[in-house]
């Protein structure tokens, strides 16, 4: 049978996988830490960004590609490096991943001009890509039965509250000024991290035999980086050059794109779309013709992957958009520091922590499709509860209640999605489907950052446009406000707060955040709502039926 069809799992398909004992606990730990290392550098660099903008000069391109970049690469390179794992070894994998974030790190710490950083990011991206993938296969070829449910959970608490705890982090040093410790901090942890590894983490591979085994899919992974490379760029991007018309001139690479016509994000997105379209293409003539490949099509037969990842799309969307929104809402109207900021989304990662450690063992009692399900109802009802009750008068403390339901929903959806996504794929493939669902979320992410912000900064422009109608101001005077509140996401609110004379302005900008803010909320909670249909479609998975039975 052609290695890319091969959905039953062969006898001893991994190797060196413990199945007993308190070591591979203690080596949860080490992954633990090693996703947690990931994904607050995602986040945490949006609040450390004024800082280092200050600091080096930067102008408005190089920041937005401060922060993009990481994304970028991180998503591109997953699914390729998901499969070198499966390969070559998971642990293999993990330690270079770890290695190369924190010489990335170094790089980033020590960066003189924008150049630099963007280059050091990039790289970080390269090692997050890395490490992920590892961290999730090992996991799912570690653990088996009951005690899978709660590995999952601790693993998918961490994605959810280190994603919040993040901006928390950054808030702290920016406040100090340290914006370097955010990246120096990520040696010592990493030359932790790689000495936990090798002690206590079991090296994990697919086993086979012959040239298969041996074979890479070059052409495969090509694709599938400079595809999903390309959607993503796009999605990021989209808000700042024009989704359609370009709004800004664009220059890369020695290549200018002119400010007027059609907008460069288009054309990315077109690109990206054909080059997944010529990855499905390639892959399928690969696997008919018994050779192995990048992505293995036929993992998108077992039900629980296909609607899992659908769902993760959807989570993350409603997740890093609200996370987007709600910072530029409290600064635009209270004008809030980096640290209170972060202090006002810390009950998101309260939530996440608590109802994540305790959603193994309702899974193993309800079924961990029941888990996501119940996480998504909570979600879609704090979300909608946050978009239905804010206000120009909401601060941090208002907002906290819904942010702890959410999170509490947030934890247990995405520490038992991952489980019921890959519970039923075939461990040699454990490293390729969680690239892939790992993908699903990063793609989520940036397109979450891409639909809420285009909901928030639309509804900004409209309402200012709307309060100032009667204000009395001239109309050129009125158009002027609304459109430097709208490009600056709303951060022009606390201008007109300090400048005397504006007090009409002021009121109209903070009525006008609260109802961006509201449109933002709303639209989440409808995102929400799909893939809270979609949870609706997973199923108990066969491989808890048959650990029952062994038991």
């Amino acid at each position: 049978m052609p290695e890319s069809t091969s959905l039953t799992p062969p006898p001893q398909a991994t190797a060196g996988t413990p199945r007993t004992g308190r070591r591979r606990w203690l080596g949860m730990v080490v992954i633990s830490l090693g996703v947690s290392l990931i994904v607050v550098d995602a986040t945490i660099v949006g609040v450390l960004l004024p800082r280092i903008v200050t600091d080096l000069g930067l102008t408005t391109t190089d920041a937005e590609w401060v922060t993009s970049v990481y994304s970028l690469v991180f998503a591109a390179l997953l699914i390729p490096f998901g499969r070198a794992g499966d390969l070559f070894g998971r642990r293999r994998l993990f330690v270079t991943g770890v290695a190369v974030f924190a010489a990335a790190s170094l790089l980033a710490a020590v960066a003189g001009g924008g150049g630099a950083l963007i280059g050091a990011r990039a790289l970080q991206g390269v090692g997050a890509s890395m490490i992920l993938p590892a961290t999730l296969s090992t996991v799912n070829a570690m653990f088996t039965g009951r005690d899978r449910a709660v590995a999952f959970g601790i693993w998918g608490s961490l994605i959810s509250g280190m994603a919040a705890l993040g901006p928390l982090a950054g808030g702290a040093l920016a406040t100090g000024g340290g914006w370097r410790w955010a990246f120096g901090v990520n040696l010592p942890l990493g030359a932790a991290l790689i000495a936990g590894a090798l002690t206590l983490m079991p090296e994990t591979r697919r086993e086979r035999s012959g040239s298969a085994r041996r074979e890479i899919d070059w052409v495969g992974g090509l694709l599938s980086a400079l595809g999903l490379g390309a959607l993503v760029c796009g999605l990021i991007e989209g808000q700042a050059y024009g989704w359609w018309t370009s709004t800004r001139p664009f220059s890369m690479a020695g290549l200018d794109w002119p400010e007027s016509g059609l907008s460069p994000v288009p054309v990315v997105l077109g690109l990206g779309i054909a080059l997944i379209a010529a990855l499905v293409v390639v892959e399928r003539a690969r696997a008919a013709a018994g050779r192995a490949v990048m992505l293995d099509l036929e993992l998108f037969r077992i039900p629980n992957f296909r609607h899992g990842n659908l769902a993760s799309s959807l989570i993350s969307v409603g997740e890093l958009g609200l996370l987007f929104v709600l910072p530029l809402f409290l600064l635009g109207v209270h004008g809030t520091s980096p640290l209170q900021i972060s202090v006002a989304i810390l009950p998101l990662a309260i939530g996440a922590f608590l109802s994540g450690g305790y959603a193994g063992r309702l899974a193993n009692r309800r079924g961990a499709h029941r888990v996501v399900q119940i996480g998504m109802v909570l979600e879609v009802a704090a979300v909608v509860a946050l978009g239905l009750t804010v206000s120009a008068s909401t601060t941090g403390f208002g907002l906290a209640p819904w942010m702890l339901l959410y999170g509490l929903g947030l934890g247990l959806t995405s520490a038992q999605l991952t489980n019921v996504s890959l519970a039923d794929v075939p461990p040699a493939l454990a490293g390729q489907a969680s690239g892939t669902q790992s993908t699903a979320r990063q793609v989520g992410s940036a397109l979450g950052i891409a639909l809420i912000g285009t909901v928030f900064a639309t509804s900004l422009g409209g309402a200012m446009t709307d309060r100032l109608a009667g204000s009395g101001l001239p109309p050129e005077r009125q158009a002027a406000v609304a459109r430097e509140l709208r490009e600056s996401a709303g951060t022009y609110g606390r201008d007109l707060h300090r400048t005397p004379g504006m007090a009409v302005e002021a009121r109209a900008a903070d009525s006008s955040l609260a109802v961006a803010t509201r449109h933002g909320a709303l639209a989440t909670a409808a995102i929400l709502a799909l893939g809270l249909a979609l949870s609706l479609r997973l199923r108990p998975s066969t491989h808890d039926h048959r650990e029952e039975s062994r038991g």
